[in-house]
C-alpha cells in the first residue's frame, strides 16, 4: 500500500514561509490527485488544496488561495506545499493524502507535520 511521509514543518514567524514535502513510497504511485489537508488545534480536518497527478490541475481553499502553492515532481513521487505569508491561523498539523480516482475519497494519509506560526 501507499505510504506517505510529510516533512518541512516547523516554527515560523507571521509573514514567513515554509515548504512542505510529501513523499510517496511502498507501491507504484499513480493517483488521480494528491491533496493537502490541515487540522488546527481544537478544529476538524479541512481541505487546503490538491493537484492532479497527470495534468497538474490545482485547486485551493479560499483561505489559502494566493498564499499557498502546490507543485509536484512525478519522478520523485513527491508533492510540495509552498506556504508564503503565513498567519497564526495557519497553525495546524498538515497532512497529505491520495485520491486514486476522480470520484474516490482521499483515503491514504501521511502522519502529518506540525506547522506553528507565532511571533
Amino acid at each position: 500500500q501507499v505510504q506517505l511521509v510529510e516533512s518541512g514543518g516547523g516554527l515560523v514567524q507571521p509573514g514567513g514561509s515554509l515548504r512542505l514535502s510529501c513523499v510517496a513510497s511502498g507501491r507504484t504511485f499513480s493517483p488521480f490527485a494528491m491533496g493537502w489537508f490541515r487540522q488546527a488545534p481544537g478544529k476538524g480536518r479541512v481541505f487546503v488544496g490538491q493537484i492532479t497527478w497527470d495534468t497538474g490541475i490545482v485547486y485551493y481553499d479560499d483561505d489559502v488561495k494566493g498564499r499557498f502553492t502546490i507543485s509536484k515532481d512525478n519522478a520523485k513521487n513527491t508533492v510540495y506545499l509552498q506556504m508564503n505569508d503565513l498567519k497564526p491561523e495557519d497553525t495546524a498539523i498538515y497532512s497529505c493524502a491520495t485520491q486514486f480516482t476522480s470520484t474516490s475519497a482521499f483515503n491514504y494519509w501521511g502522519q502529518g507535520t506540525q506547522v506553528t506560526v507565532s511571533p
